[in-house]
């Protein structure tokens, strides 16, 4: 009885095939080397240097020079930083809550199978796309006391508005009022989420006598946490940088209500070119960032569901 042997395959084959390879493994790090390089040289880059820059007194003019921990202790012992931090927190209060709330309310209009529906998705969406700048000097507009048409608006029903932006008390919640018109990225997360709930859960609670109240609170809300874990992960990093509303509209007025902290950091390095001092407010701005997100991480198996278990 003889024994087949398979042909061996000529040693050219195995040549051609790790050429072939080699040619992939060239060609896609020149594909990802534009990313690559522009990583290093516009992230990581920046990055090391603003870590060695916060442990130096450095403006932009001079060569840095060591100081240490002196930065930090400057900032603890300045007001305007504790100001900036409680503005940037308050304002971070009001409108994540806000935002995630208002966004889900509108989701779960927009999912109703009606004609339609397509259209006001996009209109609800489309000012999420809008620039920060831009949004800005159209709520300058829309805020202005004088010939505002909310002020306008409120004038028809007898209400007498706010100066808004230019009045210390409304100035910051008119800010938070203002974030609204970026709600459609929000509502536009809960649309998916709610479109990827089954059917079936809630066919049996309607066989079960369950009322809308109770399918949403017993259905609806559970299945949507994953996706509300994220908008609340993502809505507190945003807030916190909050920038281009504080800078454009209101330049941290009045009397610092709307003095944000990134907009402090900014004054800080650009207008005061204290740079080694905005370097050392910018890590401060990420170590918060951690804490907290690794915060939210940490509690959200206590109000997180997975269908398909722990994640």
């Amino acid at each position: 009885m003889t024994t087949l042997v398979p042909p061996t395959q000529p040693r050219s084959v195995f040549a051609s095939r790790n050429s072939i390879s080699q040619r992939e493994t060239r060609e896609f790090y020149l594909f990802v080397s534009p990313w690559i390089i522009g990583f290093l040289v516009f992230m990581l880059g920046p990055i090391v240097a603003s870590l060695y820059l916060g442990f130096t007194d450095y403006d932009a003019f001079s060569s840095p020079k060591w100081v240490g921990i002196d930065n930090f202790a400057r900032l603890f012992q300045d007001p305007l930083f504790w100001k900036s931090l409680r503005v940037s927190a308050l304002y971070s209060l009001m409108s994540v809550p806000l935002l995630l709330v208002v966004g889900l309310f509108i989701a779960i209009l927009l999912n109703q199978a009606l004609r339609g529906m397509s259209f006001l998705r996009t209109v609800y969406y489309m000012p999420a796309v809008i620039s920060g700048v831009a949004a800005s000097m159209l709520w300058i507009w829309i805020f202005h006391p004088d010939f505002g048409i909310l002020n306008a608006g409120l004038a028809l029903i007898g209400i007498r508005g706010p100066a808004w932006l230019w009045d210390q008390t409304w100035a910051l919640p008119s800010i938070v009022l203002m974030s609204l018109w970026g709600v459609g990225s929000s509502m536009l997360i809960n649309l998916g989420g709610l479109q990827s709930i089954p059917t079936a859960l809630y066919e049996a609670a309607e066989i079960d006598g369950a009322p809308a109240w109770r399918r949403f609170f017993s259905i609806t809300l559970p299945m949507l946490t994953p996706v509300i874990f994220y908008n609340l992960v993502t809505g507190i990093i945003g807030a916190l940088q909050i920038f281009t509303q504080g800078y454009i509209m209101t330049q941290g007025g009045p009397n610092n209500a709307t003095l944000f902290y990134v907009l402090y950091l900014y004054r800080n390095g650009f207008e005061w070119f204290r740079l080694g001092l905005a370097s050392a407010m910018a890590w401060l701005l990420f170590l918060i960032l951690i804490l907290l997100t690794a915060f939210i991480f940490k509690s959200s198996p206590m109000w997180v569901y997975y269908e398909a278990g722990d994640a």
